[in-house]
């Protein structure tokens, strides 16, 4: 993991587009339907949220590369993209875990 300016930019810039409670729904929503992912009917039913204001939290989710959309015939499916937020749990704890050791890696579980 480095912890070059950039790196910290990119993921202050992750941290603030899940800033947000329905973003942050959103995000928990896809990681529970990981990884076929769900349309987008599908999440604003789930989570109560109308077609615009779901696609502006949608668009600003991906474009700090935290979900992932493909299309398949009409629908539009949206999916967590894990490999990213495993990144950025990575770099949030990287010094606690290795060099103070305030935190023990394997208690960073929340599910057994």
């Amino acid at each position: 993991m480095t912890d070059s300016p950039d790196a910290t930019a990119r993921f202050a810039d992750m941290l603030s587009a899940m800033g947000t409670e329905p973003r942050l729904r959103i995000v928990r929503l896809l990681l529970s339907a990981h990884p076929e992912g769900l349309v987008v009917g599908d999440i604003a039913a789930e989570l109560q949220i109308g077609g615009s204001t779901l696609s502006h939290h949608l668009d600003k989710l991906k474009s700090e590369g935290l979900v992932k959309v493909r299309r398949e015939g009409t629908f539009l499916w949206y999916s967590a993209n894990t490999q990213a937020l495993q990144e950025l749990l990575a770099f949030l704890y990287a010094e606690c875990c290795t060099r103070n050791k305030a935190i023990e890696p394997q208690t960073i579980v929340c599910c057994p």
